[in-house]
């Protein structure tokens, strides 16, 4: 039977609003200019199923917010998905034990927690796959979800290891098969394998079958004299073939979610510039997501 998908959005997707992260800003972190709350209204406007949210959105991780945010959506009929990190290097508010991180996911009414490795890697990343400074990081992660395996029975809460811009799919699969536990799976970012230098179409399809939920993202690769770099796009605008993507995750993924994800960049644009660009591919890609990739139908 053809599942029929739900579509969520990753708050990242508008974080030059204030939401998500202050990826790569160590300094002050840019100024709240949409609530969660008022994301959660937007998410209703634009017809979405539910949200992908990081400590950053939270703003507080106290057992009040906790609350607050878990009504907010229920009232809207809203799921959740808990985005944190294990040691985040740019944004502390992401940061939380896996034990933590899970507590806070059921206390938003959650039903997923999602985790960042972030694994600092040897140079040079290319063809360091499984290498021993990477598996010493890895075993310290396999001790964390093992400890915390109980908390998970007891909450129900599934566990995704994502592969992040600094992790091959091999070794989160690695960490799976080794932790062998029905509720720790995968989170498949369709770009981020690029980080290490991996085909991305090739990531998507080995960790697919045990992701519990996706960041979906489209990126587009530039080529000049120096090289090549890569940066977030709307949906379709980009050089991942998100159809054959989309597809994949949707047969062999467990989830029927979607969760969209544009890492904007800004470029030389002032902030205000880039910030109504930024809402303009968000809204491009829940269009593309409905009428091209027949999400919700």
């Amino acid at each position: 039977m053809d599942k029929k998908m739900k579509l969520g959005l990753h708050t990242y997707t508008l974080h030059l609003w204030g939401l998500g992260q202050n990826w790569g800003i160590i300094a002050e972190p840019r100024p709240k200019e949409m609530t969660l709350m008022q994301l959660m209204d937007k998410a209703v406007e634009w017809g979405l199923d539910g949200l992908h949210i990081t400590g950053c959105d939270l703003e507080s991780k106290d057992e009040k917010r906790l609350k607050e945010v878990r009504t907010a959506a229920g009232e809207r009929g809203l799921y959740l998905e808990y985005n944190f990190s294990l040691n985040e290097e740019f944004d502390p508010r992401l940061t939380d034990s896996i034990q933590d991180g899970i507590r806070i996911a059921e206390r938003l009414g959650a039903d997923i927690g999602k985790i960042s490795l972030d694994i600092r890697r040897p140079r040079p990343l290319y063809g360091s796959c499984f290498h021993p400074a990477v598996m010493r990081q890895l075993c310290d992660v396999y001790d964390e979800v093992k400890a915390a395996l109980p908390l998970l029975e007891k909450t129900g809460i599934k566990l995704a290891l994502e592969n992040h811009t600094e992790t091959y799919a091999d070794e989160i699969l690695w960490l799976i098969d080794k932790i062998n536990h029905p509720l720790v799976g995968a989170c498949v970012d369709t770009v981020n394998s690029m980080g290490v230098l991996e085909d991305p179409v090739s990531a998507v399809e080995k960790l697919a079958p045990y992701a519990f939920a996706n960041h979906f993202c489209d990126h587009k690769l530039d080529r000049d004299q120096f090289g090549i770099r890569f940066h977030g796009v709307a949906l379709g605008d980009g050089d991942i073939d998100c159809v054959r993507v989309y597809n994949t995750i949707k047969k062999l993924s467990p989830t029927d979610r979607i969760t969209f994800e544009i890492e904007w960049d800004m470029g030389d644009d002032p902030l205000e510039v880039a910030r109504q660009k930024e809402m303009d591919a968000c809204i491009k890609s829940i269009k593309y997501a409905r009428e091209v990739l027949g999400i919700g139908k």
